[in-house]
């Protein structure tokens, strides 16, 4: 494309004449003759893409020439000409010129706004004409040309922020093209942003998203299937992926299987993000299924050199086999920007290879490629080499062939939950040699100790019979059991044990009541604390919660969801048996004045980034997509280590992964920490858990309870109250008075920032877990947006005024149920 303001492009158009006849209908292709105008556009064939000038709602003077789809109701820009320099009234005229190239003028004086020029030529420049195809592709073209795909010129070759089926991504390396999203910077300004997205020519090339100047997040390089860092790339019935290296040219595209799928990748400046939307034609809206980065592990770099990031972990940075923190003191303060070192150094060709497996590969920067060798000759290749610190299987197809290796740190590695490509890492001898009299040694022990454990399994089992017969057994062996359809593995309790270890359900062993019914205390045994949530027989919702409970929570099992050890069902009985919490429930810390003196900032902050990874698993990383929607600090449980843990999913939804919204007639849940959208119109998604999140967020900080919250100089609920000291500058006052001195600043004020933007009014502003844990983590302000007005800012209900004199326990906290009128 021709910079604005070449000498040769000037030149041409100054001597142009005044467009005296502008054509009306240009149907898909303009020519020399038939300039586009401001007042018409183009329609492709089809009736897919349409071209024309536009303005957005926030700066309606401004125009631009773009194409978006044309048959849906909200305009949906995909492609934008002169995002760096609009129109500034309604003059633009869109022409052929005299030498073959695009240009776009504007006022009476024609000025040059834009250009676009051929780097190869046609036979006759006046049979070039501009055509807008179905495929959203802007060409300019010889006429009488029969090639249907040779183009002088073509939009596809200049991406804004979009990526379309069968657009590429990368480089023409016969002409130095770089084909990059480049993301608009906010929705009323088309003009280039600080993300970028595209492909670093290594020799492992792989796609890379930058903001600014700063690396941010990468896919992994391509391994034949998909890119070792993107797992959800895998074979379905809608899209097909393709990666392509050549001498001429390396680029990512897709293709559409299904030519009715509406669908689109849009690098998105608010959220920082890849995402790929889909048109839901019944819904009229457009749905994201998939957005990068995912979570605070795709966050590049985050553990440093040599060390690993594994989501479910707290915390989620760990040193790979072999190697410690560079800094301890750093590294227990969760600044792991300094990596790991190795335990031992290499001594190089007395070093051997240690197979890690089921990973996002490191970053390729510094590697070496070889497509013909096989494994066997590449192990050998980097061992003979001392710089080599690690290689692989550059494709994975067919069961492994090619050769890459690596040189220098290895960064930017995760565990993938889906599982990935294998990986060697170079390890000193001395550690080898340990490792294998670890197996000798294992393997002898293991003969010597299988006669001992035989004769005490004899043992144990007389043991344990005799025991059954005079006490019954802590629980039974594990059993199937069905409910509502699901067939469940869950060990079952006898109800004679609940009984002898709860005291026969004594007052004295009895932590809380909750809609469901009383939960007591109990020993094992074996000496294991339990706590035992027992249905109450009078309440009919508790059964369907029971249910749902077990339903939901037996498929989970993440560090910072709480543990179910079993149930017992026997007669009119329903318990559920958890693991105990010493430390009981988050309200009776925050809200209490003299417990939460305990709970200094870097423990709330440890609880609030436990809370947000355990949503996050329900969320996204589970094999289930779980909606809570009962998020609430009485929810929430903490164990001997202040670790938080999610609990009560008696309210629970579970979701297709595909799934993102669902409309309920029965509105359940906690006033206070509800969503405005499933309040009052019973929508709830993953944005409604978000929302709680962000009601507890605030309470953690301030120590007030959102429900019942009264301040002396106005009638805002706790939100309101928020966002009223966000606006005046004054965000501090917030703060709970008992920790006010030890606190840095810039961590809670980023805490504040994050509870607002999870409370907006809509639902779509509301960030994802995976980009709540991102800032969280990170000590860059500028990738948070701005928040929005949040929801129930203007005042409290008047449920709460009835109520601000009563301080609530966790056992009396309201949860509501709202049926909508017939």
């Amino acid at each position: 494309m021709a910079i604005l303001g070449n000498p040769f492009f000037m030149f041409v158009c100054i001597g142009l004449f005044n467009v005296q006849s502008v054509a009306s209908n240009a149907a898909d292709t303009i020519n020399p003759s038939q300039p586009l105008g401001n007042d018409s556009t183009l329609v492709s064939q089809g009736g897919s893409f349409e071209l024309g000038f536009f303005s957005t709602p926030g700066n309606s003077w401004k125009h631009y020439l773009g194409i978006w789809y044309k048959n849906i109701p909200s305009r949906t820009v995909v492609w934008v000409a002169n995002r760096e320099n609009p129109i500034n009234d309604t003059s633009g005229v869109l022409m052929i010129n005299s030498t073959g190239s695009l240009v776009l003028l504007s006022g009476t004086n024609n000025t040059v706004v834009w250009t676009a020029s051929s780097w190869k030529a046609a036979d006759q420049q006046n049979r070039v004409v501009a055509q807008l195809l179905d495929s959203g592709n802007f060409v300019l073209r010889d006429e009488k040309d029969s090639d249907p795909g040779s183009y002088l010129w073509q939009s596809f070759d200049y991406p804004t922020d979009t990526l379309l089926p069968g657009m590429k991504v990368g480089r023409d390396l016969r002409i130095g093209l770089n084909r990059r999203l480049k993301s608009w910077k906010n929705s009323d300004d088309p003009s280039p942003g600080e993300l970028t997205y595209d492909i670093e020519l290594h020799n492992f090339p792989e796609p890379s998203m930058w903001k600014g100047n700063t690396k941010y997040y990468r896919t992994g390089p391509w391994n034949g299937l998909r890119f070792s860092g993107a797992p959800e790339l895998r074979p379905n019935p809608l899209y097909r992926f393709n990666f392509s290296q050549s001498q001429e040219e390396i680029f990512y595209a897709y293709q559409l299987r299904n030519k009715s799928v509406i669908t689109r990748l849009v690098l998105n400046e608010t959220s920082y993000s890849l995402q790929r939307y889909t048109w839901i034609e019944v819904d009229q809206t457009w749905e994201e299924y998939l957005s990068a980065p995912r979570d605070h592990c795709d966050n590049y770099g985050l553990c440093g050199a040599h060390g690993i990031c594994v989501i479910s972990e707290s915390p989620v940075c760990q040193c790979l086999k072999g190697f410690a923190p560079k800094s301890a003191e750093r590294w227990n303060i969760m600044d792991w920007s300094l990596g790991c070192v190795r335990n031992k150094p290499l001594n190089c060709h007395k070093d051997g290879f240690v197979k890690f497996g089921g990973l996002k590969l490191p970053e390729t920067s510094q590697t070496w490629v070889n497509a013909t060798m096989n494994l066997k000759e590449c192990r050998a290749k980097c061992l003979a080499n001392c710089s080599c610190t690690a290689y692989t299987n550059s494709d994975i197809r067919g069961g492994g062939s090619g050769c890459v290796m690596w040189f220098g740190d290895l960064i930017d590695i995760r565990l993938l939950p889906a599982g990935g490509p294998d990986l060697y890492i170079r390890m000193p001898a001395s550690e080898l040699g340990a490792n294998q009299r670890s197996k000798i040694k294992t393997a002898a022990i293991t003969v010597a100790v299988t006669g001992i454990v035989s004769v005490l399994l004899i043992v144990t089992y007389c043991i344990r019979r005799s025991k059954r017969s005079l006490r019954g057994n802590n629980k039974d062996k594990v059993h199937i059991v069905e409910v509502q359809g699901e067939h469940l593995e869950l060990p079952l309790f006898k109800l004679s044990i609940i009984v002898d270890v709860t005291n026969n359900f004594s007052s004295h062993n009895k932590l809380g009541e909750g809609g469901f019914g009383p939960v007591y205390k109990g020993t094992l045994l074996n000496g294991q604390e339990i706590a035992v949530k027992r249905l109450s027989v009078c309440s009919s919702q508790g059964l369907s919660e029971f249910k749902n409970e077990v339903i939901v929570i037996a498929k989970l099992q993440h560090r910072n969801l709480v543990r179910l050890l079993g149930c017992c069902i026997q007669g009119e009985e329903r318990m559920l048996i958890y693991e105990y919490m010493p430390n009981k429930s988050l309200d009776s810390f925050i809200f209490d004045q003299t417990r939460s003196r305990q709970l200094d900032w870097s423990t709330r902050f440890h609880i609030i980034c436990g809370i947000a990874r355990g949503l996050l698993y329900l969320h996204q990383d589970s094999r289930l997509r779980i909606i809570h929607r009962d998020l609430k600090a009485s929810n929430v449980l903490l164990d001997d280590e202040m670790n938080p843990k999610i609990s009560d999913f008696g309210l629970a939804k579970i979701f297709d992964h595909e799934q993102n919204e669902a409309k309920t007639r029965r509105v359940v849940g906690t006033y206070g920490y509800m969503a405005p959208e499933y309040a009052v119109d019973g929508l709830y998604s993953i944005k409604s858990d978000v929302f709680s999140f962000g009601v507890l967020l605030l309470e953690i900080i301030s120590g007030k309870r959102s429900r019942g919250f009264n301040h002396s100089s106005h009638s805002l609920n706790l939100i309101g109250h928020a966002w009223k000291l966000w606006n005046e500058g004054k965000p501090f006052d917030l703060i709970d008075a008992l920790y006010l001195e030890l606190f840095p600043l810039s961590e809670v004020l980023r805490c504040i920032h994050i509870g607002l933007l999870c409370v907006q009014q809509h639902s779509k502003d509301r960030p994802n877990m995976s980009f709540v844990l991102l800032m969280l983590g990170s000590d860059d302000d500028s990738i948070m947006p701005q928040p929005k007005q949040p929801a129930f800012f203007i005042g409290r209900n008047p449920l709460e005024e009835a109520d601000t004199s009563q301080k609530k326990s966790s056992s009396n906290e309201i949860t509501i149920t709202l049926l909508e009128a017939r």
